[in-house]
C-alpha cells in the first residue's frame, strides 16, 4: 500500500480555522473523526493525510521530509526553513494571517523614530552590556540587526513580549504586529524602517519529496490549482443578462463599447428563443467582472438595453496553467 502524502495544517487558533475554511471553499473539506486526534483526511484527496501541528513544527517537519506539504505563516517559514533550500514555497499569498515582524521600542524613547535612530542609540550602551532585544524569531532578528550594524544582545521568550520593556527585562522587542492596538495599550511603538518582513499564510513543500515522489507533486499541483482558482474567483462575479440585437456580432459590438463588458477574455453570447417572436432578437450574454466593477458593469448593461441581469458568485476561475506552477517546475527542474 503506497504511503500517504502528509499535509501539515496549524493545530489551533485563527490560522487553523482559516486554513480549514480555505480548503472547504476549494471543495477539499478536512474531516476529523475526533477533535483530539492530530490526524485527519480529505475525502476528495484520498492519497493525502492531514496532520495538525504547531506552525513552527510544520516548517521543521517539511524541512526534514517528515511532512511533504504544509500551510503556515511566512514568518514561521522564514525563521525555521533552514539554509539548504529544502523548503520551497509553492503559493506565497493565501490571503489570510496577514501580519508583519517589526522592531518595537518604548514610547518613552521619544527621540527614536527610525532604525537609524535606534542604531545610533544602541551604540551608547556599554560594550559589556549591549541593548537587550527579546524575540521569538532569533534567526531573522539577528540577521536584521547585523545587517544594520546595531549592537545588541538577543534574548528569547515564549510568552507575551509586550511587557518586557516596561518590566525592565528587555530594552526593545521584535514581534508580530497585526493592528498595532496591543502596542498602544502597552505604550510601545513601531519605527520607520523597522519592518523585518511582511507575512501571511503560505503553502509550501519539501523539495526532495516534490522531485522524487510523483504523488506529492500531483497533490501539490492540485492544491495549488484549487487555491489559485478559488482566490481569483473570490474577486469576481459572473453576470448573466439578456441584450437585444439582430446577431451575436451586433451584441458583441455593443458590449465592446465598454472594456468592463468584455469580461476576462470576451463575453459569451448565445441566441435566446422567446415564446413570442421579437424582430429585434434577444441574446443571452455571460461575462466575468471584478467585484470592484460590478455596479459599473450593471449600469453599462442597462445603457445598451440589457435586462434580466443575474449576478452569481464565481466559485473557481482556472487558468490554462498557473504561473506559479510554471515557476515551481522550473525551480524543481522538472520538465513537461
Amino acid at each position: 500500500m503506497p504511503q500517504k502524502i502528509r499535509l501539515g495544517l496549524p493545530s489551533k487558533g485563527r490560522l487553523q480555522q482559516d486554513s480549514l475554511d480555505l480548503l472547504k471553499a476549494c471543495d477539499l473539506k478536512v474531516t476529523q473523526q475526533n477533535s483530539r486526534q492530530y490526524i485527519a483526511e480529505i475525502a476528495a484527496l484520498p492519497a493525502v493525510e492531514v496532520w495538525f501541528q504547531r506552525p513552527a513544527d510544520i516548517v521543521r517537519q517539511v524541512r526534514n521530509g517528515d511532512i511533504a506539504l504544509g500551510i503556515a505563516g511566512y514568518d514561521m517559514v522564514a525563521e525555521y526553513r533552514g539554509e539548504d533550500d529544502s523548503v520551497i514555497v509553492i503559493h506565497d499569498a493565501l490571503e489570510f494571517g496577514q501580519c508583519s515582524l517589526e522592531v518595537i521600542v518604548p514610547e518613552r524613547w521619544t527621540s527614536i523614530h527610525s532604525i537609524a535612530d535606534l542604531a545610533a542609540h544602541a551604540r551608547t550602551f556599554p560594550a559589556e552590556s549591549p541593548m537587550r532585544v527579546v524575540s521569538k524569531f532569533p534567526r531573522r532578528t539577528a540577521a536584521f540587526f547585523n545587517d544594520h550594524a546595531i549592537p545588541h544582545r538577543l534574548l528569547h521568550a515564549d510568552g507575551a513580549l509586550e511587557a518586557a520593556p516596561n518590566m525592565g527585562t528587555a530594552d526593545i522587542i521584535v514581534d508580530l504586529v497585526q493592528t498595532g492596538l496591543t502596542l498602544q495599550e502597552n505604550r510601545l511603538k513601531q519605527i520607520e524602517g523597522g519592518r523585518i518582513l511582511s507575512s501571511q499564510a503560505v503553502f509550501f513543500g519539501n523539495r526532495n519529496a516534490l522531485q522524487s515522489q510523483p504523488e506529492a507533486l500531483a497533490a501539490a499541483h492540485l492544491l495549488l490549482e484549487r487555491f489559485e482558482a478559488h482566490l481569483r474567483a473570490a474577486k469576481h462575479y459572473n453576470i448573466i443578462a439578456n441584450v437585444r440585437g439582430e446577431s451575436a456580432e451586433a451584441v458583441a459590438r455593443k458590449l465592446h463599447r465598454y472594456p468592463i463588458l468584455s469580461g476576462l477574455q470576451g463575453p459569451t453570447i448565445s441566441p435566446v428563443y422567446p415564446k413570442t417572436p421579437d424582430k429585434n432578437g434577444w441574446h443571452a450574454i455571460s461575462l466575468v467582472v471584478h467585484t470592484s466593477q460590478l455596479q459599473t458593469a450593471i449600469e453599462q448593461l442597462r445603457a445598451i438595453g440589457g435586462s434580466g441581469v443575474v449576478v452569481l458568485p464565481a466559485l473557481f476561475i482556472f487558468e490554462e496553467e498557473p504561473e506559479r506552477w510554471k515557476q515551481i517546475r522550473q525551480r524543481l527542474e522538472i520538465g513537461d
